[in-house]
């Protein structure tokens, strides 16, 4: 969360001609509500259920790219699944910059969304360190303090 998957996913789609799709707001358009919303009536396991389904409801697309919640390839396989059905780039970012990132739309984040300042550098900081091993299965990773409109080089001369 927080390391600029939509934003850097969307200019990258756009100068390669390829259609961009965020996967919570797929989720969230077929629902009718808000990713904080599910997870406050329906459960987190629910979310994760949901959004494997929405991930693998890609499986028949090509020539897109999609920016994925930050839980996304920590459950249901979907890394490997992803692994599987394309190209793979992890926007790796330290605590403290996602910190700064998310601190003011915590609202719209479910899982941060009741810690207070104090508590949530230390939430991201744990967080990174549970998901890490997924992110580091990614074909490419990519240092978000690096990142810039030519980024997307490194994504397309790669096989």
């Amino acid at each position: 969360m927080g390391s600029g998957k939509t934003y850097w996913g969307r200019i990258w789609a756009q100068q390669l001609g390829l259609d961009f799709y965020d996967l919570d707001e797929v989720i969230e358009k077929k629902e009718g509500k808000t990713i904080s919303a599910i997870f406050e009536k329906d459960g987190e396991d629910h979310f994760r259920k949901m959004e494997a389904m929405a991930l693998q409801g890609f499986a028949e697309t090509e020539n897109g790219i999609i920016a994925c919640g930050g839980g996304t390839a920590c459950f249901n396989d979907n890394m490997q699944w992803m692994n599987d059905n394309g190209q793979t780039v992890y926007l790796s970012a330290t605590p403290q910059y996602i910190f700064e990132r998310v601190l003011d739309d915590k609202e719209k984040r479910p899982l941060i969304n009741k810690h207070n300042e104090a508590e949530l550098l230390f939430f991201i900081e744990q967080k990174l360190k549970e998901r890490e091993p997924f992110y580091k299965q990614a074909q490419i990773i990519l240092p978000v303090t690096e990142l810039n409109e030519s980024s997307i080089q490194t994504l397309n001369s790669k096989p």
